[in-house]
């Protein structure tokens, strides 16, 4: 087969969750299937060489590029009210498009597959930027109808889409995430952690928060939750650092810290380079995670699999992942995350329990394994 990806998520300077799930499913299924042909495909209007340098490391040997010069936000815009053909640009070589990021545009060569990692811009509107409200309110029922198969990262965000879509079920499939194991792991230079933690103004013992800056992901109460916590062991309370860059809607985040007189105790640092994830994270005393609405949630199953034990919330998809191998809190209860943060400080015994069986539940969640479920998927197509 001709497959092609759609590399949008993978160009971006700052990668999000969105691309590491591509970057993960293609680079393992190239390698896992060498028969087929496979394509990155994407847009350039300027930058070419920066772009090219930033997808060189997925590629490999195994994936070709596809640049077109023009403008994608110009292309994605446009087509949601004129169907310009995708393959005016791209061609017509592909058996297979997959587009990783909510969108099928118009016109496309081949079978089509798309993945749609969740429904909070339905569930909670209020947490997602006006913008990609807009255009997964314009487009994404469209896209969906286009799409020959559609992929999702669990059996929740399953179950939300068919609340909103029903009429989807037959070709919707879960194709759960995966976990770099070579990359998340126990940290084979030990040394690294003080170097990392220098280079973000860390100290001492840290509770550790690595994602986007944004409301849905509870930051406002986890403070609040951490407040209530430090008040009780007091001066020697590890820190907080919320690590990772600033989505939107975040002002009200840094207010809180202010407001409760937090400055010297919570740290926020600048995003995090993908070479330094593994040390701060193998750093920390436990990762803590209580976001109220995950279509999968990738850090919590990172930390798992570098050994530190984490704090996750009873909502979403959360559980499903981290099954039985984390502190569980109630997602809307600032008593409970303390309760959570109290649990992890003060018994050294759950800790390392914690971190022996999250490692053994992050090894069941292996990029193979979702590139073989994907390809298994692709193959229903013919």
């Amino acid at each position: 087969m001709n497959i092609a990806f759609d590399a949008v998520p993978l160009i971006s300077d700052r990668m999000t969750g969105i691309g590491w799930c591509e970057a993960g499913q293609t680079t393992a299924m190239a390698r896992l299937f060498p028969d087929n042909k496979y394509s990155y495909n994407f847009f350039s209007r300027k930058d070419d060489h920066i772009k090219l340098e930033r997808i060189a490391p997925f590629a490999g040997d195994s994936i070709s590029t596809n640049l077109v010069h023009f403008s994608g936000y110009i292309y994605r815009a446009a087509s949601t009210f004129i169907p310009v053909p995708y393959s005016r640009f791209f061609g017509k070589n592909s058996d297979i498009t997959h587009f990783f990021n909510y969108i099928v545009p118009p016109g496309v060569h081949g079978k089509t597959v798309v993945t749609v990692h969740d429904m909070v811009y339905k569930a909670f509107p209020e947490t997602v930027r006006a913008r990609t409200k807009y255009m997964l309110n314009s487009g994404l029922k469209s896209s969906m109808k286009r799409a020959d198969m559609i992929v999702t990262d669990s059996e929740f965000s399953r179950s939300e889409i068919l609340k909103y879509f029903p009429q989807h079920e037959k070709k919707l499939r879960v194709v759960p995430c995966g976990v770099d194991l070579n990359k998340f792991r126990p940290c084979s230079e030990p040394e690294r952690i003080p170097a990392v933690k220098k280079s973000l103004d860390i100290e001492g013992e840290y509770f550790l928060y690595l994602g986007t800056i944004e409301p849905r992901k509870n930051l406002e109460r986890l403070i609040s939750a951490y407040h209530i916590f430090s008040q009780r062991t007091g001066s020697d309370t590890p820190k907080l650092v919320l690590a990772g860059g600033k989505g939107w809607l975040y002002d009200s985040i840094f207010r809180k810290v202010t407001d409760l007189g937090l400055s010297d105790k919570v740290l926020f640092t600048k995003y995090v380079p993908s070479e330094d994830m593994n040390p701060l994270m193998c750093g920390a005393l436990a990762f803590v995670f209580p976001s109220i609405y995950e279509g999968f949630g990738m850090p919590p199953l990172e930390a798992m699999a570098c050994g530190v034990p984490v704090l996750a919330s009873d909502a979403a998809s959360l559980p499903e992942v981290t099954g039985d191998c984390a502190v569980i809190c109630d997602a809307y209860s600032e008593e409970s995350i303390a309760e959570g943060l109290d649990k992890l400080w003060n018994d050294s015994e759950l800790r390392s329990d914690l971190s022996i069986r999250g490692r053994d539940r992050a090894a069941e969640f292996s990029w193979d394994k979702s590139a073989e479920i994907l390809y298994n998927v692709y193959k229903e197509l013919f």
